[in-house]
């Protein structure tokens, strides 16, 4: 079955508000300023909310991010409650979105092909 209306309304919501945290709020020194929140995804019963994150920079940067998330994630919630008029807030699942790196990396490799069918046709 599709998802509700109101997953879906609840999910952008959660979204505006955990990106404004990100940017206004959220103060800890592990956290990545190159991170921006590019999809969330609720459960049925509004039980748990994963949170997808794209986060530029090394690997001991991601991980240090998602770590200081984990560990906010009671403020998050406390924090979107207070923004979200809900019966109950989910709780937050954070993981890490690589779609926006594979773009990147798609795009390179189509560069390069284009790059060697132009010198193919010049020789």
């Amino acid at each position: 079955m599709g998802k509700s209306y109101r997953s879906s309304r609840v999910a952008v919501e959660i979204k505006r508000v955990v990106g404004m945290m990100l940017i206004n709020e959220l103060k800890d020194p592990r956290i990545s300023t190159m991170t921006s929140v590019t999809g969330v995804e609720v459960t049925e019963d509004f039980s748990y909310a994963t949170v997808y994150l794209s986060i530029y920079g090394s690997d001991e940067e991601k991980d240090n991010t998602l770590t200081a998330l984990r560990s906010a994630a009671g403020f998050i919630r406390k924090e979107v409650s207070r923004q979200i008029k809900m019966r109950h807030t989910p709780e937050f699942i954070f993981k890490i979105d690589n779609s926006v790196e594979y773009g990147i990396h798609i795009s390179k490799i189509i560069e390069e092909i284009g790059k060697d069918n132009k010198r193919d046709n010049e020789e």
